[in-house]
């Protein structure tokens, strides 16, 4: 029994490395593309590492008509801080638990790491792209028509254009 945990992990030592960034957050179409992801790009091939990034945007900051101060009091700013952080854990525990459930429950199977910054998700997640060297970068397509994209703008076109690593946009089936 020993050998063949040895053997284990000696081959796993022998398989290359590869760094997957996922973006989630808190839609379908991001949860779907990790799904994609774990089901077709994952591999026992690799010795994969999933991360996992959620772009916490800022809460907003009016200021007075007459730019003399803060709208908002510090307790509703603080409230809503408070309520962003506990959406970031949500969808997190949200997105491990299809990793453990796809990775079938063992925990050496696929490593996966949580990254929670804040900030504009585009800017969030080209950077960690690049600072964690990632091998690809998959997204979800939140599949907005040319009005809204112009409005909202595309999270995954600003990545798929500023990227260095390969981008793999995953559109959900309607």
């Amino acid at each position: 029994m020993a050998e063949g945990g040895a053997a284990a992990a000696a081959a796993s030592e022998n398989k290359e490395e590869r760094r997957i960034v996922v973006a989630v957050d808190e839609s379908e179409e991001s949860m779907y593309a990790l799904t994609w992801c774990l089901k077709n790009l994952v591999s026992s091939n690799f010795n994969d590492t999933l991360f996992l990034v959620y772009a916490n945007n800022p809460p907003p900051v009016y200021t007075a008509v007459d730019g003399s101060g803060y709208l908002f009091s510090s307790d509703i700013i603080a409230t809503m801080e408070r309520y962003g952080g506990e959406v970031a854990e949500s969808v997190m525990e949200k997105a491990k638990k299809i990793c453990r459930d796809l990775g079938g429950g063992d925990d050496d199977q696929i490593k996966v790491e949580t990254r929670v910054e804040r900030g504009d998700a585009r800017d969030v997640i080209c950077k960690m792209v690049e600072r964690l060297n990632a091998d690809i970068l998959v997204m979800g397509s939140h599949g907005y028509g040319l009005i809204k994209r112009a409005f909202l703008g595309s999270v995954s076109n600003h990545c798929a254009q500023n990227v260095k690593s390969p981008v793999m946009i995953v559109k959900k089936p309607k």
